[in-house]
């Protein structure tokens, strides 16, 4: 994944709390690929010196965030409480999972929601019936944009100025063969998508995975999350899921965006 680090060159407001901020990004930190890290480790990663770090860190630990076995820090399970606290006051289990759901049962395989963040693009809904070992499309999951059907989605529905933004400055990591890391080919293929209204990919973030994502847009037509439907490479490709799967997925992308509108909380928390 990517380093985690405190962009210092954001306009801040001057209410902006510098000591939060760091915790934050010490809790950001910590992924699949560094479930533990020392001192050293963490400052690194998140742009830090060792003496802001061991402040940040010892806050963490004392409110049972953050655990230390010898020298080495790991999450506590209480982190689980920040996730679930969005997941409930969002309505996320009875506003998006009953779509995901029916999707599933249609065409097997799985089926999510995700919204942009940054360069990355997190899972904040999930429902499967897979059982694959491959990269995890569980809720809270945070996965390159330009390398998953959902990110190009979200990618596709930014403005002209912002996707430059974003293809000036991305540095597509070199998760498998198939992976575009290209900058000019990615724009290329997220112009597409933006024409096309949909976004197919194969093995792009992990060997294995075919999906198909379309946007869930605002009354004001704006792309504000996107949902998707994927299932195993070999046994779908993206011409049969376009042929089988694109009009309900977009059937039920109409139907999510209408109950958000019912529910503005739930705009305002995933809205990009």
């Amino acid at each position: 994944m990517y380093q985690t680090t405190i962009n210092t060159d954001a306009e801040r407001p001057t209410e902006f709390v510098e000591a939060l901020a760091k915790g934050l990004a010490i809790l950001e930190s910590f992924d699949s690929a560094h479930p533990e890290m020392t001192l050293s480790e963490v400052a690194r990663r998140v742009g830090l010196s060792p003496a802001a770090a061991r402040r940040s860190l010892i806050t963490l630990q004392t409110l049972g965030y953050v655990g230390q076995k010898d020298k080495r820090f790991h999450l506590r399970a209480k982190i689980m409480t920040l996730g679930s606290a969005f997941y409930f006051s969002a309505g996320i289990g009875d506003i998006l999972q009953p779509n995901l759901r029916e999707l599933v049962e249609e065409f097997g395989d799985a089926s999510s929601v995700g919204t942009l963040d940054g360069m990355d693009v997190i899972y904040i809904a999930h429902y499967s019936i897979q059982r694959a070992r491959r990269a995890a499309a569980v809720v809270g999951a945070r996965y390159p944009a330009c390398a998953t059907s959902l990110g190009r989605v979200l990618l596709a529905g930014l403005p002209d100025a912002a996707l430059n933004v974003y293809l000036a400055t991305v540095r597509p990591p070199d998760l498998t063969s198939k992976t575009i890391k290209d900058p000019d080919t990615l724009r290329e293929e997220i112009l597409t998508v933006r024409e096309n209204g949909y976004s197919t990919t194969v093995d792009q973030l992990d060997y294995g995975i075919t999906a198909i994502a379309v946007p869930v847009r605002d009354l004001e037509g704006r792309t504000i999350a996107a949902l998707n439907s994927s299932g195993y490479t070999g046994k779908v490709t993206p011409e049969s899921l376009v042929a089988e799967r694109l009009p309900a997925l977009r059937e039920a992308a109409s139907h999510i965006a209408h109950e958000i509108t019912r529910y503005p909380i739930l705009q305002s928390m995933i809205g990009t």
